[in-house]
C-alpha cells in the first residue's frame, strides 16, 4: 500500500502502545503504524520519562490509514474491543496516566464519529466509558526499539502474556478485517 493525499491519520491511546500497534499492523487498510507519545507538556520525552508519569504524555499509536479500505469508525470499534475503556489510567497491570484511554481526533469529522462510537460503547461495556476525547496534540515518535515490538519480540514475557492474547482476540473477532 502506498501513501497518498486521501489517507487519514488516527491517534489512539489504550494502554501500552505495543498492544495497539500489534493489532493495527494486521488490519486491512492500515498503511503505517507508529508508537509514540502525545498529550503531555515536556518536549521530546523519552520512554523512561513517560513511564515515570511525570511528563503528562500518553503512550499512543499513530495510524495512517486509507479510508477507502477501512473507516475511522472501524478503527474505533477495534480500539474499544482490544482495551478496557472503563478503567481510569490503567490497562491490566499497566497503571498510570500514560496508559489512559484516549482518542486524539484529527478533524471535526473524526470528533463526531468518536462521540457517536463512545455513546454506543456505553451500551456494550458494564462500566462507564472513561475514554477521553482530545484535540490533536504535539506527537513524538517513540524510540526505534519500540516500533514493531511484538513482531520482533513475540517470546518476550509481556508480549507472550499481554500482547499475544489481544492479537488473538482481534484475529478471532475481526477475521474479515485482516489483510
Amino acid at each position: 500500500m502506498t501513501s497518498n493525499e486521501k489517507n487519514e491519520v488516527a491517534v489512539l491511546g489504550g494502554g501500552c502502545f505495543w498492544c495497539l500497534e500489534a493489532v493495527y499492523l494486521e488490519m486491512r487498510g492500515i498503511l503505517h503504524v507508529e508508537s509514540g507519545y502525545t498529550g503531555g507538556q515536556q518536549p521530546d520525552p523519552t520512554y523512561e520519562q513517560v513511564c515515570a508519569g511525570s511528563t503528562g504524555h500518553a503512550e499512543v499509536v499513530r495510524l495512517e490509514f486509507d479510508p477507502a479500505l477501512v473507516s475511522y469508525r472501524d478503527l474505533l470499534e477495534v480500539f474499544f474491543t482490544i482495551h478496557d475503556p472503563t478503567t481510569l489510567n490503567r490497562q491490566g497491570n499497566d497503571v498510570g496516566t500514560q496508559y489512559r484511554s484516549v482518542i486524539y481526533y484529527q478533524s471535526p469529522e473524526q470528533e463526531a464519529v468518536a462521540r457517536k462510537v463512545i455513546a454506543e460503547m456505553a451500551n456494550v461495556w458494564d462500566g462507564p466509558i472513561i475514554t477521553q476525547l482530545q484535540p490533536p496534540q504535539t506527537y513524538y515518535k517513540a524510540e526505534d526499539y519500540h516500533q514493531d515490538y511484538f513482531r520482533q519480540h513475540p517470546e518476550q514475557g509481556y508480549c507472550a502474556f499481554v500482547v499475544a492474547p489481544k492479537v488473538a482476540k482481534f484475529r478471532k473477532t475481526y477475521a474479515e478485517r485482516l489483510k
